[in-house]
């Protein structure tokens, strides 16, 4: 095992003795090899930036390192946006932990040494976060580095394995080419990724935002406050903005663009699906702290003379999230709200059993211009986990779900 802090302005040699320079980072190419360093890069004395590739090195230690060629074979260093480079892209910069869920600063790089085939190799094994690779750092160039590691031994060592590194790349161009996936990032609960984006600038959230999925994007922005919600989705291309709104729940999603300015509020209505920008444009019609505000148009809606089968086979066809469904929605020919069916009481009766026998008994529902205030009251008073929304007709217009209420609770206090 070898530090990153014990590697930087270690003295290069080539393969007949002569002095080349002094370390000053480490390139990995993802597209070869994530965890190989791919080259060395050496300052001369000159102050030239030679690129000593890994197959050239034929030792390293902690004193020198020493070529396996000389120094007329060795290329000069050119700039390469495709390789990752030690020192510049990770240490000292902020990371993911996909394993601990949370954001962490890079405080050394732990490298393990292996034989090749006539040369050396260096492998990344982990990212070090610990209280000894601190020590390390501020002691580095001022100890011996034989002392360092005595004088660190003894002190809490916290690592990660660089399996588990997502890093954080602000350039999408760059992040395509550093071929950084953030497969293992889009597999947190959302409220996880939630809590990492907050510890996050908004250049880094802008960037892991860009990086997932929509779907994934838009469970993440649903756990974190609204106005935070509004103003990352302004610094991302109005495009990916709508597609991520699309994945919202309409509610959430007129919610967000309500915080927007509203030239980026049209512009990302406009790009979105008509259907969907439809359904949000007709929420934003309601005054904010009303239960037309509050409520959702994803809901499950059946004829009033309808059986438990039908009841199922609407459920199968529902394409809102699984979550929103607590309970079956009966309306009549005109339409109006006529019966709310719990979908426990389905689950337990006969397929022919028809719907409007298991109706809750008394049918609640609040008009779409009520206070925020009677719509807690009713949830309270009637212990309901959803809340049917109507005209002054009594027409379904949407639904009130039990988070949005505790959203409001928690917001109240």
């Amino acid at each position: 095992m070898i530090y990153y802090t014990e590697l930087e302005h270690l003295p290069i040699f080539d393969v007949k003795g002569e002095f080349l320079g002094r370390l000053v980072d480490l390139c990995v190419d993802p597209s070869q090899n994530a965890l190989r360093v791919a080259s060395f890069l050496v300052r001369t004395p000159q102050k030239q930036v030679l690129c000593i590739s890994y197959d050239q090195m034929q030792s390293i230690s902690v004193r020198a390192g020493q070529t396996t060629v000389p120094r007329d074979q060795i290329r000069c260093y050119a700039p390469d946006e495709g390789l990752l480079r030690v020192k510049k892209d990770v240490l000292d910069q902020q990371i993911i932990d996909v394993d601990n869920r949370k954001v962490v600063r890079v405080n050394d790089i732990d490298f393990d040494i292996q034989p090749a085939d006539g040369h050396t190799e260096l492998r990344i094994m982990a990212v070090n976060v610990g209280l000894a690779a601190a020590i390390r750092r501020l002691l580095q160039g001022v100890v011996a580095k034989h002392t360092i590691r005595s004088i660190t031994q003894p002190l809490p060592t916290k690592t990660i394995p660089w399996e588990f590194v997502n890093l954080i790349e602000p350039d999408p161009s760059r992040r395509v080419k550093l071929r950084l996936s953030y497969d293992r990032l889009a597999a947190l609960h959302p409220a996880d990724l939630a809590d990492i984006l907050e510890e996050l600038s908004r250049d880094e959230q802008k960037a892991v935002i860009e990086s997932l999925d929509d779907e994934t994007a838009a469970q993440a922005l649903s756990e974190i406050p609204t106005e935070m919600q509004a103003a990352l989705l302004e610094s991302i291309p109005p495009e990916k903005a709508a597609d991520i709104v699309e994945e919202m729940p309409p509610d959430e999603a007129a919610d967000v663009l309500q915080e927007m300015p509203p030239e980026t509020s049209l512009e990302v209505l406009a790009d979105m699906d008509k259907e969907e920008a439809k359904e949000v444009r007709e929420l934003l019609g309601f005054e904010e702290k009303t239960a037309g505000a509050l409520m959702t148009t994803e809901c499950v809606v059946v004829g009033e003379n309808a059986t438990v089968e039908g009841a199922i086979m609407a459920l199968k066809n529902f394409e809102g999230p699984l979550e929103a469904i607590q309970a079956i929605y009966l309306i009549n020919d005109r339409p109006v709200l006529t019966g709310v069916v719990p979908l426990g009481r389905i689950l337990l009766a006969d397929a022919n059993t028809p719907l409007r026998d298991l109706c809750m008994d008394p049918l609640v529902s609040v008009q779409a211009h009520a206070d925020h205030r009677e719509v807690i009251d009713l949830f309270h008073k009637y212990n309901l986990l959803s809340l049917p929304v109507v005209d002054e007709k009594g027409h379904l217009l949407g639904v009130i779900t039990a988070d949005d209420v505790l959203e409001l609770l928690i917001k109240r206090t």
